[in-house]
């Protein structure tokens, strides 16, 4: 019989998530029954990064805003070695996988999750609190649909009397063009020009900022150069048009946004929750006091790995109980959805498939397991994704499973092709494939 590893009151299961710093695990409150998300940090690799400071003002942060769109954070706990931060459990998963799987949303939907974003960051900039890498992979849905801002890491609670904010951060298409000139920036303004470039991405389905070389995709947000699609509606191009203007000292404020005629269609105005008081005792308990014990901490394996295919998973991909669907055999077409089979170690196959991507030309944007890969077309009229994610099939064998995105199937077609025939070395194939690849590559060479 397995022992359950406990934390305190909380019962810790399987890993949900990874981040750089941070690993997070499924977890249940013993005494409510409550499921939560348990992120685990090691004391001794924050202190080494000098990260102490960044997580402290992260925790604080998210204390401090409590809001039905913001991912609420329970409590923090701590042993010697490691800090637990306990928080809301969201099941619906990112905002951004949704536009990567559906495409673009319709104009109600896109609309509705606009108004809870403006609701949530309208919130955070009541208590000084400014996110500064607002972007669909930061905001996660719950199992009503609702929207839910996560991700304070590189949010800003500015002292008393500071009004402008010098770091240049965030993600590059989606940071406002006054953060990258240095010259310091109003985190309430620069928040709304991200906000913007979020309802863009839910109604087009891709970014209006778009450039493999940096120095361009700075050029072109700077000058707020871009095009709305033709199915935009007059309403939404018009805000959208306010939202991301490059000069911040006329750019549309939220309150601007909230008497907007197309965005008050169908806006209902969230309830608050109850005054709460904020309390930090645990916050500072946790990180002036390292030596006090704060948790049950058993520890146990709590290496990261992708996700774990169980037998059903295996069936559906392999339509039926025949393996053999799941290995690519190279005949016919490729379909949008394609995979192959490796017996590398996951951050390997990870690693390799982040360096052929970018040889390619492509940038890429790796969480947890999953790689995103986007770029032109090679015609350069058209937006192309690729979405990446490993799984795990058996103990030496991964899977990695490679969808379309966006963009032409004949690129994506030629896309994948290109990208397995650089990636050889992690591909694994039954014996006789092999055989046969080595006698096809044998005869190439000859001719």
């Amino acid at each position: 019989m397995v022992a359950v590893r406990k934390v305190g009151k909380y019962e810790v299961g399987r890993t949900i998530g990874e981040g750089t710093f941070a690993k997070v695990k499924f977890a249940q409150n013993t005494e409510t029954g409550e499921s939560v998300a348990m992120k685990v940090l090691d004391r001794s690799t924050i202190i080494k990064h000098k990260m102490t400071d960044q997580i402290k003002r992260e925790i604080s942060i998210m204390k401090l805003v409590r809001h039905p769109y913001v991912v609420r954070l329970h409590e923090v706990l701590a042993s010697r070695t490691k800090i637990y931060i306990i928080l809301e459990f969201i099941t619906g998963g990112e905002l951004f996988d949704k536009i990567v799987h559906h495409g673009r949303l319709s104009e109600n939907e896109s609309r509705r999750y606009f108004q809870q974003l403006i609701d949530g960051v309208d919130y955070c900039h009541s208590k000084g609190v400014y996110h500064r890498d607002l972007k669909p992979e930061n905001l996660l849905l719950d199992s009503q649909g609702n929207l839910k801002i996560s991700d304070f890491g590189l949010s800003a609670l500015p002292a008393p009397g500071v009004s402008l904010l010098k770091t240049t951060c965030g993600t590059p298409n989606y940071v406002a063009p006054e953060v990258l000139s240095h010259k310091g920036y109003d985190g309430a303004v620069a928040d709304v020009w991200s906000c913007g470039v979020i309802l863009y991405v839910l109604m087009a389905g891709y970014l209006p900022f778009d450039e493999l070389d940096l120095t361009t995709l700075y050029s072109k947000i700077e000058r707020a150069e871009f095009s709305c699609p033709s199915w935009f509606p007059v309403g939404a191009k018009s805000l959208i048009h306010r939202i991301l203007d490059p000069n911040p000292e006329t750019r549309i404020r939220i309150e601007q946004i909230r008497s907007d005629e197309w965005f008050r269609k169908g806006y209902i105005p969230v309830r608050l929750l109850e005054y709460e008081d904020v309390n930090l005792d645990d916050v500072n308990a946790v990180f002036d006091d390292p030596e006090e014990q704060h948790a049950n901490d058993q520890h146990g394996n709590e290496d990261m790995g992708p996700l774990i295919l169980n037998a059903f998973d295996l069936i559906i991909l392999s339509q039926g109980l025949n393996l053999s669907a799941l290995f690519e055999r190279g005949e016919g077409p490729v379909k949008h959805q394609t995979r192959f089979v490796s017996q590398k170690p996951p951050r390997v196959v990870l690693s390799s498939m982040e360096v052929v991507a970018q040889s390619m030309g492509f940038k890429t944007h790796i969480r947890n397991y999953k790689m995103r890969v986007e770029g032109i077309s090679a015609n350069k009229m058209e937006h192309f994704s690729v979405m990446l994610e490993i799984f795990e099939v058996a103990p030496t064998f991964i899977m990695v499973d490679i969808q379309k995105a966006a963009g032409d199937a004949g690129e994506y077609q030629k896309f994948y092709k290109n990208f397995c025939s650089n990636l050889e070395d992690i591909i694994w194939k039954p014996l006789n494939e092999s055989s046969k690849s080595r006698i096809t590559k044998t005869k190439s060479k000859k001719g």
